[in-house]
């Protein structure tokens, strides 16, 4: 369980709170806010994946954000700057923070994109200011993960950034480019990722939040089942301040989720999504579990085929519910043929375990489900689709009532948020690994051809064509904002800070305004 407690909780505890209730300089209005007080910022950067500790892909604060433009040599429109990234994949970021843009990815070695590289450049003019660069280890437990460069999207406090590498190292670097300490999860606490280090931390007061990617090797073999899961360490020093391996031997394949964290009553809680398909509620200060959550009742049994899905979706908290669907991880031969994406109740405390996805189950009753949207169609239909949702990789955006998530099959989702009433979806008819991001009324959403779909906020679909908003579409084409492809593949979320929208593709980064 937990070790290496703070003796100094009690010290430390009062400027966690603070920090927490303080929310963040994103462009999320905090959760703690009094309805209807307006939002006041010097600016709307976004220092973390999710913008705010409570990772809610919301931005309160942009307007007039841009619904058209042009990449096309010649046509060019509404780019401010283009950024060559040097590699052929990037997941972790965009992060805008202090004039600064990071973004996380890879780079050629001596074979193949062997390297793994944080990029930061000049929020102004798209400069290259540094690079840190990171080999991944010889160990044949990451030939799997060698070209997916930097996952982990680091978060930004002050002059001071943290993430983590593919070796599982925690890293802290100043905002000139500078490594201040690393912490070696694999050697200091015998971890072994599914893949690779991918994390992106969670900075509450003076401790930096980690889920360690522990998991499966390449045989499927679970080869440190007693090493954490959840870490903290002082974002000052790098010293380990405690850890929790409450997943344990249940962990299905990899742990690849981020924390998040939540308000409870005034009091602070991380949320940590297990591997083992649990979500924990621990304090920040201790590592005590306060509540947990089962989020799959129903198991396969021990020789079935296939594998469950789990977290790779990151938890968002909107008021005190949170939002988080279940996947796997995107090249697995043996993705379900169904999912669920999930509202629970933050308020609770102790084993509150759902037995069924139907909340008006009398068996839930007491559990934190608050509604599931997912599972196949019965009877199926002899024509057309037959789940309700299928795996998710993505984080999802909840606003004004409503929520919005992807599959990574392709389709995006509007649900009612109190009931997970489906509104409307639309089906890209390709994949989707980013997540939705709404912003000045606005749903914005890439998919893997480097289309960029802009849909309006609101119970029915209605989205932009060529920079003009349709009025009352039904149909479910491909004519959706054609003008918007970057010509390349996109496999992160789009992000508005400071008046301008970036994009990051598979090679470039893209300031749009």
């Amino acid at each position: 369980m937990n070790s290496k407690r703070l003796a100094f909780a009690t010290v430390l505890f009062a400027p966690l709170l603070t920090a927490a209730l303080a929310g963040c300089q994103g462009p999320v209005a905090p959760t703690v806010q009094p309805p209807g007080e307006k939002v006041s910022a010097k600016n709307s950067d976004c220092p973390m994946f999710g913008g705010s500790p409570q990772r809610n892909m919301v931005n309160t604060i942009d307007k007039d954000t841009p619904v058209l433009w042009s990449v096309a040599e010649g046509k060019k429109k509404n780019i401010k700057w283009m950024a060559q990234l040097g590699g052929n994949t990037a997941y972790g970021g965009p992060v805008v923070a202090g004039g600064k843009i990071y973004i996380g990815t890879n780079q050629k070695g001596n074979n193949t994109f062997e390297k793994a590289l944080l990029l930061a450049f000049n929020e102004a003019d798209g400069k290259l200011l540094w690079k840190i660069v990171h080999d991944f280890p010889p160990d044949e437990l990451f030939s799997e993960g060698k070209g997916s460069g930097l996952c982990s999207t680091p978060v930004v406090e002050g002059d001071r950034l943290y993430y983590v590498a593919p070796g599982c190292e925690v890293i802290c670097a100043d905002t000139a480019g500078k490594v201040r300490w690393t912490y070696d999860m694999m050697k200091e606490l015998k971890v072994v990722p599914h893949h690779l280090g991918n994390c992106s931390p969670l900075i509450v007061g003076d401790l930096v939040m980690v889920v360690t990617s522990n998991g499966v090797d390449n045989e499927g073999t679970l080869t440190s089942p007693k090493a954490p899961s959840f870490i903290a360490v002082n974002k000052k020093t790098g010293k380990l301040v405690w850890q929790s391996s409450l997943p344990g031997t249940k962990i299905i394949e990899g742990q690849w989720s981020n924390p998040a964290l939540a308000i409870v009553n005034g009091q602070p809680q991380v949320i940590f999504p297990g591997g083992d398909d649990v979500i924990y509620a621990l304090k920040p200060e201790t590592g005590d579990l306060i509540w947990k959550c089962n989020c799959n009742p129903f198991p396969r049994k021990k020789g079935m085929r296939g594998i469950d899905p789990y977290f790779i979706s990151t938890p968002v908290i909107a008021g005190d519910r949170l939002y988080i669907g279940l996947g796997v991880y995107p090249t697995n031969a043996h993705t379900p043929r169904f999912s669920y994406f999930l509202c629970l109740d933050v308020t609770k405390k102790g084993d509150v375990s759902m037995k069924s996805y139907d909340p008006k189950d009398v068996k839930n009753k007491g559990s934190a489900l608050v509604w599931a949207f997912g599972g196949p169609i019965n009877p199926p239909p002899e024509k057309g689709r037959q789940v309700y949702f299928g795996s998710t990789i993505s984080t999802a955006a909840v606003h004004d009532g409503l929520a919005y998530i992807n599959e990574e099959g392709g389709y995006l989702h509007c649900l009612d948020a109190k009931t997970g009433k489906q509104y409307w979806s639309h089906d890209f008819k390709t994949s989707v690994w980013g997540s939705p991001y709404w912003v000045d009324g606005k749903v914005y959403i890439a998919n893997d051809d480097g289309d960029v779909l802009i849909f309006k906020h609101g119970k029915e679909r209605q989205y932009y064509i060529a920079g003009k908003l349709a009025p009352g579409n039904k149909d479910n084409d491909r004519r959706v904002v054609p003008s918007n492809n970057l010509d390349d593949g996109i496999q992160s979320t789009p992000v508005v800070a400071n008046g301008v929208l970036y994009i990051v593709t598979k090679t470039k980064l893209y300031a749009i305004r």
